[in-house]
């Protein structure tokens, strides 16, 4: 088989809403993500003697059992008996500890391309069961099967998907993402909000402002963007929301956090120049700020 290159989307999240604590220690969450149409790129080939391997073009990636690609091969050679190997090649773009959903995504690509590879040993999974086993390795694994926005619901593994009105509406809207040299670790933020119990958003309200959002037709008006997870990661890093509201200041932009962050996103107008953005983004983050411009799938 020739190898495959697939794509493996960013994600952001245009509400987040951590309504809880559950009993397993995990959070229940409400949440409307989208993929973006930007991401890292996986080359996935057949390896001889059930060879499973990893080569990055960045350093900072761990190569070994720490990755989601490696434990996504481990785990569906388990699952499915398959015998063979794959050799696997992240060209990778999202910043790690950006909330971007990176190595989730990664996971799901060597899904794919692992399951694309079994298929001629007759060991590929039915696609249910693909997302059942993507949803043992990463609670936002299974968003990254839908082509399009969804909602994230239990701790993340139950997705549905928008109307396709909705999504039609959304379709090749600009996001302009970015993030500061600094990462924030998920567990860590996640722990934060657990210790003032007051920063949940009680499900009923999560559900009721969704409902009142997808009644009105689901704009996509930055009014209707939220993210509780804000509140403990703009308690410790306060550059972020003063960056937010320098860019509502200067160019009357609506930002958000995606995830746990740090990486925010700005949702841009028609027409509108992103350079002066971008500049008024490295004057505060400095030059190493990671930035990107692109657009809703």
């Amino acid at each position: 088989m020739s190898p495959l290159v697939l794509s493996s989307p960013a994600k952001i999240n245009l509400t987040l809403a951590i309504t809880g604590r559950r009993a397993d220690g995990f959070h229940s969450l409400v949440s409307v993500v989208t993929p973006l149409a930007w991401g890292d790129t996986l080359r996935v080939e057949p390896a001889a003697g059930g060879e499973v391997s990893l080569v990055c073009d960045d350093p900072a990636v761990p190569l070994g059992e720490d990755n989601l690609i490696v434990r996504a091969a481990r785990r569906f050679r388990e699952r499915t008996g398959w015998a063979g190997g794959a050799r696997f090649t992240l060209e990778k773009r999202i910043p790690m500890g950006a909330g971007l959903g990176g190595g989730s995504s990664n996971a799901v690509t060597a899904l794919r391309g692992l399951n694309a590879l079994a298929a001629p040993d007759g060991r590929a999974l039915a696609p249910a069961d693909l997302v059942a086993l993507s949803a043992e390795l990463g609670s936002d694994c299974p968003l990254f099967f839908a082509d399009g926005p969804v909602v994230m619901r239990g701790r993340g593994e139950h997705i549905e998907a928008l109307p396709a009105s909705v999504a039609q509406s959304w379709s090749g809207r600009r996001v302009l993402v970015f993030r500061p040299a600094f990462g924030v670790a998920t567990a860590w933020a996640y722990q934060a909000l657990a210790a003032r119990p007051e920063w949940y958003l009680p499900e009923h309200e999560a559900e009721s402002r969704l409902a009142g959002w997808l009644c009105d037709g689901g704009e996509l008006d930055a009014a209707r963007l939220f993210n509780t997870l804000e509140s403990p990661v703009f308690a410790k890093y306060p550059a972020l929301p003063a960056m937010i509201a320098w860019l509502g200041e200067r160019h009357g932009l609506a930002a958000r956090m995606s995830g746990s962050g740090s990486a925010c996103f700005a949702l841009l107008p028609d027409g509108l120049d992103a350079a002066p953005v971008e500049a008024t983004i490295r004057e505060g983050f400095g030059p190493t700020a990671f930035m990107v411009t692109t657009t809703l799938p």
